[in-house]
């Protein structure tokens, strides 16, 4: 049995990047990899759309962010973060334990900040260095709309737009410099198309000055480091080599596709998917979904061991289920990254397929119908 994976991190690697990173191994300190580093620096900027630095550092995403909190702020300094999931959350306990003054904004899983939460707590405290927002929050399947947040910040603040982008970079529309962004952060598992352990770190003029006065003590995640090693197509580490390596050549995949029809392409499969589970009487859990990860109920009366199980063991599909309070009551299917067409045709059959076992009542073909509806521009 074929095995399918249709998580939102890691996602699918395609055949091509894993043939490279299977290559031997060069090292890290002569000019074949600097030339290397050279093409993955440039074709970084064209994926975030930007002309600042983008840095590479060998960690999770969640340590990119942990090197944005370290590197800009100083002990004290008071920023607002948005919480509105499980990685939301994160960025809320994150600089807590770095002795930040965190303000919280939370909003209910599933549904989108608007901006008059965040003006209202934007005139309440005046002053705040950063606000942090999830563009893509993973475990709920929700989008932010981070160009309008950015203009609002802007203009009734001094703060710093900082975005999780980890699961939206490549997926959803990101322009860097256009809409005023100072730091965003992605993960290489993700729309970037290899294994887990790089994550990119995209720094503002006024993000990068910011570095220059921050009082927090860091070593390994200190971005003055990363930005003066990249100025010169290095790293201040030993990199993950065969990582970059990989990296190099998904982004020259992504360059030949155009950011813009990798966006469009992302959108095309989220609406695609959505359509075909609720034509099987599924519901939606988002009210501002996501390009990257569909979210949906599961229907009454069905448990989620046994249909991740049948799923997973019968029809070789791979997804991820709910977090915290909505564990086993939601399950996610990812489009994110290395996917088309036929393969929301094909996870859509075997949803089909598992729901059938579970005695959830559907006409047979109507989900994939939909999928294909909207596939063929009918829909």
């Amino acid at each position: 049995m074929k095995k399918r994976l249709f998580t939102p991190g890691p996602t699918p690697v395609p055949e091509t990047v894993m043939l490279r990173m299977a290559e031997p191994i060069i090292h890290h300190r002569n000019p074949e990899f600097a030339e290397v580093m050279k093409r993955v620096n440039r074709n970084l900027k064209y994926v975030f759309q930007t002309e600042q630095p983008v840095l590479t550092l060998t960690c999770s995403g969640t340590g990119g962010v942990e090197s944005t909190f370290v590197s800009l702020f100083s002990p004290g300094d008071a920023i607002i973060s948005v919480n509105g999931g499980k990685f939301g959350e994160r960025w809320v306990k994150m600089p807590q334990a770095f002795g930040l003054n965190v303000v919280e904004v939370k909003v209910p899983w599933g549904t989108a900040l608007q901006p008059g939460q965040l003006l209202d707590v934007l005139k309440k405290n005046p002053g705040v260095k950063a606000v942090y927002l999830v563009h893509s929050e993973t475990s709920t399947g929700t989008a932010t709309d981070v160009k309008e947040m950015a203009k609002l910040i802007h203009a009734n603040s001094n703060a710093l737009v900082c975005v999780d982008g980890i699961t939206a970079v490549g997926a959803h529309e990101m322009r860097f410099d256009a809409w005023g962004i100072d730091v965003c952060v992605t993960g290489s598992q993700k729309g970037l198309m290899i294994p887990p352990g790089l994550a990119f770190v995209a720094l503002s003029p006024r993000a990068i000055d910011m570095m220059q006065i921050s009082r927090l003590p860091r070593f390994y995640f200190d971005l003055r480091k990363a930005l003066k090693s990249y100025e010169k197509d290095d790293t201040p580490w030993t990199p993950a080599i065969s990582l970059i390596v990989g990296v190099d050549a998904a982004l020259e995949m992504i360059r030949a596709e155009g950011i813009e029809n990798v966006w469009k392409r992302h959108e095309r499969l989220a609406r695609a998917l959505r359509a075909g589970v609720t034509a099987v009487g599924l519901k939606l859990f988002s009210n501002s979904p996501s390009f990257a990860v569909t979210p949906v109920w599961l229907p009454e009366g069905v448990e989620w061991k046994a249909f991740n199980k049948t799923l997973k063991l019968d029809n070789g599909i791979t997804i991820a289920g709910g977090q915290d309070e909505y564990a086993g009551k939601i399950f996610r299917v990812s489009h994110l990254g290395y996917y088309d067409d036929l393969d929301m045709v094909t996870v859509m059959a075997a949803l089909e397929r598992t729901l059938a076992t579970q005695n959830h009542r559907f006409a047979p073909g109507s989900g994939v119908t939909a999928v294909q509806s909207v596939l063929l521009g009918r829909g």
